[in-house]
């Protein structure tokens, strides 16, 4: 299914140069929905509400948007990180909303009785068959941040890294675009690769030049502090340096503040989302093996304990960015 237009209320992600860039390259118009106007995209509103109601109030730590039912201490209690709040929302759709008969799934044959979306898939399965679409397996790459850049004799910088790769051209091919430049693909989430598509629409995939001796992804936050510590002690910090500094300290206790454990989880945990030059874009992607050994040890109430130079934790401060990957 390739969508013609999406209704997007105004919120900053979504009326940002990179959605409307890819919606652009996919050709799907944007209707922004009117200011205060919630039934203009109302089944999102009304499932945001069933999601809330069937599963979220139910999770402790809750803080919902009636400050009344709130319980005492929702700070105090059990939190769950993105990847783990995001794997309770899907086994709700699978084993409950999947399977609740819904008022607007109806037969026409049969007026008064309801049907759940998974009797309704079986059904329209009876009825129509199963249709085979082909997908193409680097779609997800069309939504990743475009950098517009030059083609060097060593590859190309994006995100202040060096790439190479086989599909790149040499320095002196002119750009058909306006701007004269060529667009790459980054993840900001994974630095260790970033793509290219050729003028033929092939993919081509670019690897970081400090790549090979990295086992599993780095973000481009986990860089930057990377490199923040490397300038402690040397002068010229380097990439090679900003790296080998940072895993030596994730070793010995994953970090020693909370902005160092939240990145530190979030690598280890991170699976390959977007093929690599060793997969095959057609398979499955293989999930790095997780650091649940390691991390069996970490107390969540840890985060809340008062440093040792009596400096108090502004636990407001902690949530701000709890969300910002959902």
């Amino acid at each position: 299914m390739v969508p013609e237009t999406i209704v997007v209320d105004h919120g900053k992600i979504y009326v940002s140069a990179h959605l409307t860039s890819v919606c652009a390259r996919m050709g799907i118009s944007i209707q922004p929905a009117r200011l205060r106007t919630g039934r203009d995209k109302g089944p999102v509103e009304r499932f945001f509400r069933t999601l809330r109601q069937d599963l979220l109030e139910k999770l402790p730590g809750y803080k919902g948007p009636d400050i009344s039912k709130r319980g005492v201490d929702p700070e105090g209690q059990a939190f769950y990180y993105v990847d783990e709040l995001a794997d309770k929302i899907r086994q709700w759709i699978a084993a409950d909303y999947h399977l609740r008969p819904h008022d607007g799934l109806v037969e026409p044959s049969l007026p008064k009785y309801r049907m759940s979306p998974a009797q309704m898939f079986e059904h329209g399965m009876a009825r129509a068959g199963y249709i085979e679409v082909p997908r193409d397996p680097y779609l997800a790459l069309e939504f990743l941040r475009t950098e517009w850049r030059t083609m060097q004799h060593y590859g190309v910088e994006a995100l202040g890294c060096r790439y190479t790769g086989e599909g790149l051209y040499k320095p002196d091919r002119i750009s058909p675009y306006e701007n004269g430049l060529w667009p790459i693909q980054v993840n900001p989430d994974d630095i260790t690769h970033a793509y290219f598509r050729d003028l033929d629409r092939k993919w081509h995939i670019l690897t970081w030049e400090h790549a090979a001796g990295l086992d599993m992804p780095v973000s481009l936050d986990a860089r930057r502090f990377g490199r923040k510590l490397a300038a402690e002690t040397c002068a010229y910090p380097n990439d090679r340096l900003a790296i080998d500094q940072l895993l030596e300290r994730w070793k010995l206790g994953l970090g020693t503040t909370r902005q160092e454990r939240r990145m530190a989880l979030r690598m280890a945990l991170e699976q390959p989302t977007f093929p690599t030059e060793h997969e095959d874009p057609f398979e499955p992607p293989k999930a790095l093996e997780p650091l649940r050994g390691e991390l069996e040890g970490d107390d969540d109430e840890a985060d809340f304990e008062v440093p040792a130079d009596g400096v108090e934790v502004d636990e407001v401060a902690f949530y701000a960015d709890a969300l910002e990957d959902l």
